[in-house]
């Protein structure tokens, strides 16, 4: 019993250490830090948590250091890393919380628009599959325009509301919650570069190694490129000072709870339960950050949110849905080609026995 709850309990702990993540960096880039600085201290971090991990873990299966791995390691840390955390916080700072989370969890679509432009994906609209995919796909996008575009009537859950925002920006107004398109085009635009991620892994992932050699070489080369990033972009040193306030506990939780702790989880689980038992958890996480980002954030909760996140979430339901009964048939296939051809040896092993035996 225990046996089968300790995936449930670990997925439902992902999503609340996520949930934890979306609600910190909002409060973080609202209190007017540095973005930048605060995206190669995550990257660094996470760096200098994951390579010990490496070593010590994991030793067999450090990669062999070749011109090949370092350019491996560079797209890995380019797309993984550097170009969505870049992105994903100033998009964050002009969108909300809630759109940040609504619009991760429909990662999976993007990757099968993605893996269909590089031909990693196909999409056979001759069967009922196929057809699935392609509405489930057309459901997701629609969900976020949805979410964008159509407010509808406020929904006001709370009696009380505790505006974090409010007493972290001292000295400033409190950040409006109008989404802007430029801050929608880059929470998406970092999806994308995830998303490229992870078919890039798809092909050659095994090249670097084991899990926590395959994090950190990306998470290396991503803190290397936002340092210089941040370098060239602001020659303020008192940028990087860091102090006992919610950057430092930001930066601390991403780099070591969220890349040290949930990225193995959920790799466990996905190599113990599939990919389809991971997805079907995600709205966990968009309900939680909507509901505390409504009470403790200021962030109104509108009727457009809630319809436009439950079409993303069904559009995503469906394409995984598909998704694992294509790899289920793509199975059972093989194993009947299999049955097949060792029947076939056996039928020609048992006549080659009687034409022996035949005088």
């Amino acid at each position: 019993m225990w046996g089968e709850m300790k995936s449930v309990v670990a997925m439902v702990a992902v999503q609340f250490m996520f949930a934890g993540m979306f609600i910190l960096f909002k409060i973080t880039v609202d209190d007017g830090t540095n973005l930048k600085v605060l995206v190669a201290y995550r990257l660094s971090f996470a760096t200098l948590f994951m390579l010990p991990l490496a070593l010590i873990f994991q030793r067999k299966k450090r990669p062999e250091f070749t011109w090949r791995l370092l350019l491996i390691a560079v797209v890995s840390g380019l797309l993984g890393a550097a170009i969505p955390n870049i992105l994903y916080l100033p998009g964050m700072a002009r969108t909300s919380a809630t759109f940040s989370a609504a619009t991760s969890i429909i990662s999976p679509l993007i990757t099968l628009v993605l893996g269909l432009v590089f031909r990693m994906e196909t999409l056979r609209l001759g069967s009922n599959e196929g057809r699935a995919k392609l509405v489930g796909t057309l459901l997701g996008a629609c969900g976020a325009l949805v979410f964008v575009f159509y407010k509808g009537v406020e929904i006001h859950i709370w009696s009380t509301h505790v505006d974090l925002l409010k007493s972290s920006n001292t000295g400033r107004a409190t950040t409006n919650h109008h989404m802007s398109i430029p801050g929608v085009l880059m929470v998406l635009g970092s999806n994308v570069s995830t998303s490229l991620w992870l078919l890039f892994q798809a092909k050659i992932g095994k090249e670097l190694g084991g899990l926590y050699w395959n994090t950190s070489l990306m998470n290396g080369v991503g803190s290397l490129v936002c340092v210089i990033v941040a370098l060239c972009s602001d020659h303020d040193w008192e940028e990087w000072r860091l102090g006992w306030d919610i950057n430092l506990l930001a930066t601390l939780y991403s780099g070591i709870v969220v890349s040290g702790i949930v990225v193995p989880l959920i790799a466990w689980c996905i190599a113990t339960k599939g990919p389809l038992f991971v997805t079907v958890f995600s709205p966990i996480r968009l309900v939680i950050v909507a509901l505390i980002g409504s009470f403790a954030l200021e962030e109104p909760l509108h009727l457009g949110s809630i319809i436009g996140a439950m079409i993303m979430v069904g559009g995503v339901y469906l394409v995984v849905w598909c998704k694992m009964k294509e790899k289920k048939s793509a199975s059972t296939t093989s194993d009947h080609i299999v049955t097949n051809k060792n029947n076939k040896e056996l039928d020609l092993g048992n006549l080659s026995a009687v034409n022996r035996d035949v005088p």
